[in-house]
């Protein structure tokens, strides 16, 4: 499932944490690269024992736990620690794919794979995340705060930065359930049992998807 959420930092916690990166200290994004999408990545990181880095994580990571949206979509059982990115004119990152198992231990599982978007979109030229889809390309460019989630199966780049600065973070989610598919059916229930709940109440037809919502977590959940 593929899908853009508005708003997970508001005003004050996006001047924060844009702050915070102009103290931080950056490395190369070659560092937390796999060992073929180190060929094609040109960004750079914040320092992830930066004091600055910690702060930051801190902020977004209380907006994203907040954030019901993100909570129903990602269904999450764990998310990898926030990587804070900054790409420069000339900068880019080409074709890739995500690792399917992250961590020191390989007991990280991807499943989906998210983009904050943390500057104004347009203070930089260049710099769309590009989604390689069954429909062919898809471009995002967000407003600051803004997020897209993607499933992490998905061949995706960075397009050249041309001018000004393109900062983002970005992190991984293991969900309590593994098929992007499913993951989809369970949302598009959660969502149509909402609506039917702020136009008629809790009618049958709600206590009919609740109980069909939660069965099929049940039954396609791994916790």
């Amino acid at each position: 499932m593929l899908l853009t959420i508005p708003g997970i930092l508001d005003q004050s916690g996006l001047a924060r944490i844009n702050e915070l990166l102009d103290r931080g200290q950056f490395k190369d994004g070659k560092l937390t690269a796999g060992w073929h999408a180190k060929l094609v990545k040109n960004n750079t990181q914040l320092t992830g024992r930066d004091t600055t880095a910690k702060q930051a994580t801190a902020i977004l990571t209380n907006a994203l736990q907040r954030n019901t949206i993100f909570a129903r979509a990602t269904l999450l059982r764990r998310m990898r620690p926030l990587l804070f990115s900054r790409y420069e004119p000339g900068m880019e990152y080409g074709n890739h794919v995500d690792d399917a198992i992250m961590g020191s231990d390989r007991g990280f599982r991807t499943d989906i794979s998210f983009t904050v978007f943390l500057n104004d979109p347009g203070s930089y030229e260049g710099g769309e995340l590009v989604l390689d889809s069954s429909v062919g390309e898809q471009k995002f460019k967000l407003p600051a705060g803004s997020a897209v989630v993607y499933p992490s199966t998905t061949l995706h780049r960075v397009s050249p930065v041309t001018k000004g600065v393109r900062q983002v973070a970005v992190s991984w989610v293991q969900s309590l359930v593994r098929s992007a598919d499913k993951r989809e059916i369970i949302y598009d229930i959660d969502q149509t049992r909402r609506t039917l709940f702020e136009q008629n109440g809790k009618s049958r037809e709600f206590d009919l998807l609740t109980k069909t919502h939660a069965n099929l977590l049940r039954l396609w959940s791994e916790p």
